[in-house]
């Protein structure tokens, strides 16, 4: 989406974008796969981003970096607080 509206403010030509995402626990101190002990593990998420369309160099790198202003990148990127609110309906 921010890719989306960067684009058409600058009214580059971007036909499609496609994004694809996985994620994965990974021991902290290896990188190898984790199942076993939750707190050796680091969540390890992959972007994969594919644009379509006539962009020029200078173009796709700074879609790159565009890409790692997203509101959820940036979330992601810190540590955020979870707070947890459950109610019993009577």
């Amino acid at each position: 989406m921010t890719i989306l509206l960067y684009v058409r403010r600058k009214g580059w030509p971007l036909r499609r974008v496609t994004v694809e995402c996985s994620h994965r626990r990974v021991h902290a101190e290896d990188g190898e796969y984790c199942e076993t002990n939750d707190r050796a593990c680091l969540d390890e998420i992959r972007r994969h981003i594919l644009l379509e369309g006539d962009l020029t160099e200078e173009q796709r790198v700074r879609l790159a970096y565009i890409a790692t202003r997203c509101p959820i990148h940036r979330t992601l990127e810190r540590v955020p607080s979870i707070l947890d609110e459950v109610e019993v309906a009577t």
